[in-house]
């Protein structure tokens, strides 16, 4: 029984006829001239470069070709590597690696040169929002040619491999921490497990040095053991193959360091507790024999229930196709067993770099491949690439993207059978994105299994989901915290902010015209055209949307208009609020106003319904929130005038569900608070939630949550209440409820 291995760790680099004849193995027709002209020009270009090891800098992308060669990547990738860093750290230009290599190979090598390298002394604030700005100009190089990441991938490989040899401990983990949260998740999504493994196993070893030594210890331990055990169940295995003359190659794998301590930390369980530290692997020559060789351990051995996954029919998304079982083994100890083709092998240990074995042969579906080791490599990166094109900067981009890359899967379906897979614990409308992102955004219902279901339902292997569209794509409150997907999220932000922005406009146009009202002057657009330029606007928009988000304010803006001017009384008369009115309102609630949840929030001091005389208060960078006219909290904004709006309700939409609180003293009686319920409900009103204040032996106090239509409904439900004979008092309340 062995260590599981590393990728071609060696201590000297390979010479330049090595290095060929590494290639030469998978690829007889490599262009020998090609990869001697990039290996003698990696070594002239670094000189007398040192790496911290005091290895000449040159071994490393000599060691980065290696570790390529043996995910079997084509010639130009090759090169690519031996020159990923002549572009940074020597004189030589793209246009001189064009000349001699192609543009094919000097696009390559733009796309893998490092891209703004995080110093260490600027403060960790900035330095986060660096890597995140990295990590996006990442996913954009590599969407164009995934070599892009596996070039990279491997210059991080050995970059961790020799990372005991930087000074600063601080600076290592740092660079484990990236590792283990980016890299290594960008290589799981493209299936290349042997160095997703390999990186997380190292960056453990940094981050967790501890850790990293007691499991390695406890394995040494078992793996003494457990060697007699092992040797035995690999030889019953191969009997039981030859038995039935399946040709079968048999080998095991022993869990790293890492995906112990995962378990262990995850699962609560003990190190005694793993079951599949040592897994038998059997790797056939088709895809019907896999089946063949379940069904003989099954019939054989008794298997452990719930501990069978078939990732051969339903593909994980990276590609990975295997057959999962776990069986009793001699002395009732629990061994895991995975079954897979030779294809598949190929697939899981080198992932999309099988694309490059594969590429040439025509492609349609075969059971015996991995799902789309021939198809599109960069399919499995494309969810990237749409969250960078929505997401508002890039911190949401990596955000989001960290969501995307570490999600165990649950497998859906669409009405037509095409497979969806998502993270655990998806919705429905996780599901709707996943499909299109127009899809997402008219997204309004839901019928999964033939059965109409709530968009926050967690959707279950298997469940098939059709999605209920509506006509016009809008933000909706709350909708946010109903997906766990990074497309999902980055979609809805950008909805709202599209819509945020339009409503900032409308509010910020307003106000516009309010201030030549003040000065009772007409307004146009283009008595505006000099004042663009002097507060630097390039559009009216980008001005209105200032002023609405409360960046500018009617004081700047009127001396952005009128330089010089004398102030004027503001048209907003504080003793004379009480008049505003849905007719004399410039802004309103919903309808083709403003939509709440976006840049409107109702205030919880006052909770304001339809039918109540209202106000806005525009708060920077929030948007406006409504308050009642008697609002208590608006004697806060006396003195700053600029900041209230005119506000009403949109009659078209009076009906639209609201809620009122209401505040009742009930008779401590058997019977009480079911008689107020049924009130309500018979009022046409719905309760939404309840909380009691206080208890006595003959009453008790209560705010109930009601949704009603409009003021004037809110009142009707009081006055049945207090006719009922447990209602001691009731009246509409102000007090936010507190749950």
């Amino acid at each position: 029984m062995n260590k599981p291995a590393d990728i071609s760790v060696e201590h000297a680099y390979p010479s330049e006829a090595e290095l060929v004849e590494l290639v030469r193995d998978y690829d007889p027709s490599v262009d020998v001239e090609l990869l001697g002209k990039a290996y003698n020009l990696t070594i002239s270009a670094h000189g007398d470069q040192m790496r911290h090891s005091g290895d000449p800098y040159y071994a490393h992308p000599i060691e980065v070709a290696r570790i390529l060669a043996g995910l079997h990547l084509d010639v130009q990738s090759i090169c690519t590597a031996l020159l990923h860093d002549v572009l940074e750290d020597t004189d030589i230009s793209y246009d001189d690696l064009a000349g001699m290599f192609g543009e094919e190979i000097a696009d390559l090598v733009n796309g893998v040169t490092k891209l703004g390298q995080v110093e260490l002394s600027i403060p960790n604030a900035s330095r986060q929002r660096q890597q995140a700005e990295n990590f996006q100009k990442f996913v954009l190089a590599m969407s164009r040619d995934v070599r892009v990441l596996l070039v990279k991938l491997c210059d991080r490989l050995h970059n961790m491999r020799t990372l005991q040899f930087h000074p600063k401990q601080s600076s290592r983990e740092r660079i484990a921490r990236e590792t283990l949260d980016i890299y290594a998740p960008l290589a799981r999504r493209i299936g290349v497990d042997r160095i997703c493994s390999e990186l997380e196993n190292l960056s453990f070893k940094f981050l967790n040095p501890s850790a990293f030594e007691s499991i390695n210890k406890r394995l040494d331990s078992w793996r003494a053991d457990q060697r007699t055990a092992i040797s035995q169940m690999s030889v019953a295995l191969r009997d039981l193959m030859d038995s039935a003359n399946i040709q079968a190659r048999i080998y095991g794998r022993e869990k790293r360091a890492y995906a112990i301590w995962r378990k262990l930390e995850r699962q609560g369980i003990s190190f005694e507790d793993v079951a599949d530290i040592y897994a038998f692997r059997i790797v056939v020559d088709k895809a019907d024999s896999c089946y063949r060789v379940l069904g003989l351990l099954h019939g054989h051995y008794r298997c452990v229930p719930g501990r069978f996954r078939d990732f051969i029919s339903v593909p994980k998304s990276n590609g990975y196709q295997t057959l999962h079982t776990t069986i009793l083994g001699p002395e009732n100890k629990r061994l895991e067993i995975q079954i897979r083709t030779e294809r598949m092998e190929d697939v899981a240990e080198r992932g999309v770099a099988a694309h490059w074995t594969y590429k040439n042969e025509s492609y349609a579906y075969d059971p015996d491949r991995a799902s789309d080791s021939g198809g599109d490599p960069l399919a499995r990166l494309r969810p990237f690439v749409e969250m960078m094109e929505q997401s508002g900067d890039a911190d949401e981009f990596l955000e989001h993207a960290k969501l995307e890359m570490f999600a165990d899967q649950v497998f859906t379906f669409t009405p037509k059978g095409d497979l969806i897979s998502l993270p655990r614990g998806a919705t429905p409308l996780d599901f709707a994105y996943a499909v299109h992102t127009k899809i997402g955004d008219t997204c309004i219902g839901a019928i999964i299994n033939n059965r109409e279901r709530p968009l926050r339902t967690r959707l279950q292997n298997g469940d098939v989901v059709k999605i209920i569209r509506g006509g016009q794509a809008e933000p909706r409150p709350g909708w946010e915290s109903m997906v766990i997907t990074g497309k999902a999220r980055s979609a809805l932000r950008r909805l709202t902010r599209a819509s945020e922005a339009q409503e900032f406009r409308r509010i910020g146009l307003m106000l516009a015209e309010h201030a030549f009202a003040r000065e009772d002057k007409d307004f146009s657009e283009s008595s505006l055209t000099d004042t663009l330029k002097r507060m630097n606007f390039e559009t009216h928009e980008d001005l209105y949307e200032a002023m609405g988000r409360g960046n500018v304010s009617i004081q700047q803006f009127m001396d952005g208009v009128f330089p010089g001017r004398k102030e004027t009384t503001s048209i907003y008369d504080l003793s004379k609020r009480d008049f505003i009115s849905d007719k004399t309102a410039k802004l309103y609630v919903k309808g083709d106003g403003l939509t709440a949840g976006v840049s409107l929030h109702f205030g919880d001091c006052c909770s304001p319904i339809p039918g109540d005389r209202i106000v806005g208060i525009r708060e920077p960078g929030k948007g406006v929130v409504i308050h009642t006219i008697d609002c208590e909290l608006l004697e806060e904004f006396e003195e700053n005038q600029d900041v209230w709006l005119d506000i009403g309700w949109r009659r078209s939409v009076q009906h639209a569900a609201s809620t009122g609180r209401v505040t009742a003293t009930l008779e401590h009686v058997p019977g009480a608070l079911a008689d107020v319920t049924k009130i309500i409900g018979e009022a046409g009103g719905n309760l939404t939630n309840i909380k009691t204040v206080s208890r006595s032996p003959t009453f008790f106090d209560m705010i109930i949550d009601i949704e009603v239509r409009d003021n004037r409904h809110l009142l009707q439900i009081i006055a049945a209440m207090r006719a009922s004979t447990y209602v001691v008092s009731a009246q509409r309340t102000r007090a936010a409820l507190e749950t």
